[in-house]
């Protein structure tokens, strides 16, 4: 057997020697506390949340410090005493070797626990709905972070004894999959058509997925993992083209031709929640001259033989092609500013008057205002320019977003390239112009001189030397600001006028708004970032025009491009799809079997096309599979999960379209509980990234070997679920290798504290459990202490503040565990009878802490938890039938254990204690004592004070509790104030009561057994020791 020590260093004590001498711990040193410099008493007393804290403010409370032993104290095998010991014993290993050891663990806390509980547990069905990740690639530190957070939720809901349903799900169409199929065809030179990109995308797709898979079951998550959701599977797709069907049946699905988000390099449309933004991306800004008719001049009191120009600015030139108005503010007030030429003309430009300083910074000293005429912006309506890039003649628009933020206060308008405009040009019924094709490149409309170029390359040069030619071009420079890119391929997009389909938002926003005032949000102020992306859309454009995805089931008529799109052709193309494995069919039959029989003689001919839905609409009707894989329903008949948990750029994609689906066919949210996790940075706080190679491999921490085959130390599971435990998840998160290693010593203290708590039950078992009435007040101290400390780790993981909880758990084992009560139950343990009430009744508390923090831990650490739980369960009866930690219940305390007198008073005596410790500190530092065990207390109280009352209760208890050989209690006032050498002073001041402490080193001897100075002479067994050989 092995043998254990955890405790004080100061208050070693030859038991512990005699453990040290029997272990297979080096016996040159033993572990001993440091306590960190922050109070944790306030937060034990409040309760107060920490926020934010870095854990390696609670790493302090774990570090260890050595101490050596005497060589005449390593080893006391010869002592003739040690056989009658109670030495604490356990083959539980030191050391977990997790990274080998933790499979042999996993079934009992994963696949069988999952069937044992949808079976067993009794209580009402959990749902956490799994947002899908992308079936692309291997999984990162990310992945870890998301799937573990949903495990604590989902092992805590098993544990207060709910029917935990999880199903996992992967995103499986999109773009990042058909690039990599593309590339394989390429490689294998095969033919690229729509069939075959699609039939390496779903190969690759299904081949991620099963990776995937794998490495998640590694971390020990469980779920239906023989049942997961895959976006490609037919009966998925089906469930959605029936979501799209109904949101067409109630009038919100449209198609129209108007700018949308455009991706030249992936040759698609984009919705918002696909573009990330660029803040220092650098644009070509040019403000352009367009020359105003003659009527405007007099207007403006200007000489009709002298030029007037509207002044426009735009960091976009290549959309000057594209130009179909100038718009200005109503109620803004418009200038005339004149700049004299190198020939002594002048031109006169129309520019704001509140930004017309701006311009003569630009212009110089030659610029000035021309004309006392000031005219807002409603007397320019209709006024008429002409064009640059045609022979055309365009107006002046009015538009209220028009501001004097930037600019000259007049907006180049181009409907085919801007919302705004689209939506201003649409109102006065003109329609949008994009000379753009599909690759970003100018189309011939474009002029000779255009086509082909890329508009954000040469297409764009060319524009601006155009207008240096011409004579158009007032100034030009470089504009650095925020830029939409392809979230994707990380490079610039643009706006382009493409025929999309669209969900019209604005019909339901409302419905969405008051749906989301019943969901929990968690943190709260997530809540305020959803809302605002909701508020901000009208439309969702759901098409895209990539082969890889869900077809969007509309077919055209040939001459007229108008589409059918009915309840009864797209409930055709829905069974047909169904009879010919799903959404393959729309590329495997012609247009004419797909058509539905109700319009096959009507004299139409119609051909398909091949837009396919938003990947974030593919993932966004996921919630139907509520009734058919999850089996949940509420009694209104409305589906909706317990809890949808994933990162914060998720309010942007699948929070906002599950939200947003599930309002627009069954009226609520699809869930009840919203949590939304930060991202991932180094340890110096640095965004993650593989180009400066500050990443983190989850499977290199878990098994301790990179990619180049450099060894690492393999931590094993526990321990990066313990990083995910300990920090709040609601914000960003730090991680690292020293981070990683510190995490681990934090592990290690847990698994030595429940390695003491195992070594010392060794001989106990539930025939030996001691009734709460016949505890020794320190026990009952402590049952209130671990009472106090489940309850506020159960509150805490009811609200999702998991760090809250495993903080609090690791402040009980540090700050009462390891610094109090495990050096005051020693000497009961190790050297009282075997069966005294005493020493069971330490043991009954070590049981019932045991108990309680393997239960509250194992959410977080299943692995660890489980080891330990098949240590202990032989003792048990009631553990026998059980197989998983994970069969028990998560709060196994008892009411009883909330013992507010005895917490009070012993709350007391602990401060007390504070002032002993001092008082033989001063002794040892004066080298007068080696031990707190060398020293006797006298304690000098008034007498009927509340100090008296507390120390009388308990006199009997304080010699262990204070960890010295003797404690006398004496009146006061018979306090001798002469000072006296080899005799330490502290005082103790409680309100208005004071006591004196004087510690002194013991007159007695050393009890050979015990090392108390209790004995009556040398080499003679103390009272007690003698009273326990003797039985």
């Amino acid at each position: 057997m092995n043998r254990i020590l955890l405790g004080n260093r100061n208050s070693l004590s030859r038991l512990d020697a005699i453990s040290l001498g029997n272990s297979k711990i080096s016996q040159n040193y033993y572990h001993t506390k440091s306590i960190n410099s922050i109070s944790f008493n306030a937060f034990r007393s409040t309760q107060a949340p920490i926020h934010k804290t870095r854990y390696y403010q609670f790493q302090n409370l774990f570090k260890k410090s050595y101490a050596k032993v005497p060589d005449s104290e390593k080893n006391d095998t010869n002592n003739p005493y040690s056989h009658t010991l109670k030495l604490p014993k356990t083959d539980f290993p030191l050391r977990a070797n997790a990274a080998q050891r933790e499979k042999q663990f996993r079934s009992n806390i994963s696949d069988k626990l999952y069937e044992w509980q949808l079976k067993n547990n009794t209580g009402d069905l959990f749902v956490l709905h799994d947002g899908p990740p992308y079936a692309n690639g291997d999984l990162h530190i990310g992945h870890f972070l998301n799937k573990t957070l949903k495990d604590i939720i989902n092992r805590y809901q098993i544990l207060k004894g709910k029917r935990v349903k999880y199903v996992p799900g992967w995103d499986c169409h999109g773009l990042p999959i058909e690039v990599k199929a593309l590339e394989k065809i390429k490689t294998n030179k095969e033919k690229r058509d729509p069939k075959t990109v699609r039939k390496y995308a779903e190969k690759l797709a299904r081949s991620t997925v099963e990776k995937q898979k794998r490495d998640f079951k590694e971390w020990a998550i469980i779920g239906d993992w023989d049942n997961a959701y895959k976006t490609l599977d037919v009966d998925f797709e089906i469930r959605e083209l029936n979501v799209f069907r109904e949101i067409m049946k109630k009038g919100l699905i449209f198609r129209k031709n108007s700018p949308v988000y455009w991706s030249p390099s992936s040759k698609t449309a984009l919705a918002e929640s696909e573009l990330e933004y660029d803040d220092s991306f650098i644009s070509k800004s040019v403000y352009v001259k367009y020359e105003a008719e003659k009527q405007m001049n007099e207007k403006f009191g200007i000489p009709s033989s002298e030029k007037l120009y509207f002044l426009i600015w735009t960091t976009t030139p290549w959309t000057l092609p594209a130009n179909r108005g100038i718009s200005v503010n109503p109620e803004m007030e418009y200038i005339v500013l004149g700049v004299k030429n190198n020939n002594e003309t002048i031109e006169h430009y129309v520019v704001a008057k509140e930004l017309h300083h701006k311009i003569k910074e630009i212009a110089g000293e030659n610029c000035f205002i021309t004309s006392n005429q000031t005219l807002k912006g409603k007397n320019l309506d209709q006024a008429s320019y002409k064009g640059i890039f045609s022979d055309e003649s365009y107006s002046v628009l009015l538009a209220d977003y028009v501001s004097a933020a930037t600019g000259t206060g007049l907006v180049h308008t181009a409907p085919g390239h801007g919302k705004d405009d689209y939506e201003l040009c649409s109102s006065l019924g003109m329609d949008p112009y994009s000379p753009v094709d599909e690759n970003g490149n100018f189309t011939d409309s474009a002029g000779e001189f255009l086509s082909g170029k890329f508009v954000l390359g040469e297409g764009n040069e060319t524009v601006i030397n155009h207008l240096r030619e011409t004579g158009f071009l007032f100034h030009f420079h470089d504009y650095k600001h925020s830029y939409p890119l392809d979230w994707r391929t990380k490079k610039p997009i643009i706006q382009r006028s493409t025929p999309q389909w669209f969900i019209d938002i604005s019909n339901i926003k409302n419905d969405v708004l008051e749906s989301l005032k019943k969901v929990n949000t968690v943190p709260e102020s997530s809540r305020r970032r959803l809302v605002s992306f909701v508020k901000s859309r009208t439309q969702w454009c759901i098409s895209r025009q990539r082969p890889w995805g869900t077809p969007i089931p509309a077919l055209f008529e040939e001459g007229t491009d108008e589409p059918l799109m009915t309840l009864e052709s797209v409930d055709y193309i829905i069974e047909k799809m169904k009879e010919f494995n799903g959404s393959s069919a729309w590329w495997n039959l012609e247009a004419e079997e797909l058509l539905a029989p109700k319009y096959r003689n009507n004299g139409k001919k119609y051909y398909k096309r091949y837009d396919t839905m938003d990947v974030w609409f593919d993932s966004g009707t996921s919630w139907t599979l509520f009734p058919e894989k999850i089996g949940i329903k509420n009694n209104d008949g409305k589906f909706v999960a317990d809890v949808y948990l994933e990162g914060s750029d998720q309010h942007r994609g699948w929070f906002q379209s599950s939200l947003i689906t599930s309002n627009a066919i069954q009226g609520v949210a699809p869930y009840k509980t919203l949590y939304t996790h930060g991202f991932l940075l180094d340890e110096n706080g640095i965004k993650m990234s593989k180009s400066i190679g500050n990443t983190v491999q989850p499977s290199e921490v878990i098994n301790g070997s990179n990619a180049n085959g450099n060894k690492k130390p393999g931590y094993g599971v526990d321990v990066l679920r313990l990083w995910v435990g300990m920090h709040d998840s609601s914000s960003d998160m730090q991680i690292g290798p020293q981070i990683i290693s510190n995490v681990s010593q934090t592990m290690r203290k847990i698994r030595g504290t429940f390695r003491f708590l195992l070594s010392n039950l060794n001989d106990f078992g539930e025939d030996k459990l001691v009734p709460y009435d016949n505890l020794l007040p320190i026990d009952k101290f402590a049952l209130d202490e671990l009472y106090k400390t489940i309850n506020s780790i159960e509150k805490s993981f009811d609200e999702f503040m998991f760090y809250q909880g495993t903080h609090s758990m690791i402040i009980f084992i540090n700050t009462f565990l390891s610094s109090l009560y495990f050096d005051t139950i020693k000497d009961r343990l190790y050297a009282d009878h075997p069966t005294s009430n005493s020493r069971l009744s330490a043991q009954t508390t070590c049981h019932h802490i045991l108990r309680n923090l393997v239960t509250a831990i194992s959410p977080i650490t299943p692995h660890f938890s489980q080891e330990v739980f098949e240590f202990y369960k032989p003792h048990f009866k009631e553990f026998s039938e059980e197989f998983s930690i994970f069969t028990s219940k998560f709060n196994n305390t008892m009411k009883e254990w909330d013992n507010f007198a005895i917490s009070e008073e012993w709350t007391f005596l602990k401060n007390i204690r504070n002032v002993t410790n001092q008082a033989i500190e001063q002794l040892r530092q004066q080298k007068i004592i080696g031990s707190s065990l060398d020293t006797v207390l006298e304690i000098y109280v008034e007498k009927e004070s509340s100090t008296e009352k507390a120390l009388m209760n308990n006199e009997k208890y304080l010699d262990n509790f204070f960890i010295v050989s003797g404690v006398k209690l004496l009146d006061k006032n018979s306090l001798n104030s002469t000072p006296v050498y080899g005799i330490a002073y502290s005082e103790f001041q409680n309100n208005k009561d004071q006591c004196v402490v004087i510690a002194k080193k013991s007159s007695m001897h050393k009890c050979p057994r015990c090392w108390k100075l209790a004995s009556q002479s040398n080499n003679q067994l103390c009272h007690r020791c003698e009273t326990v050989v003797a039985v």
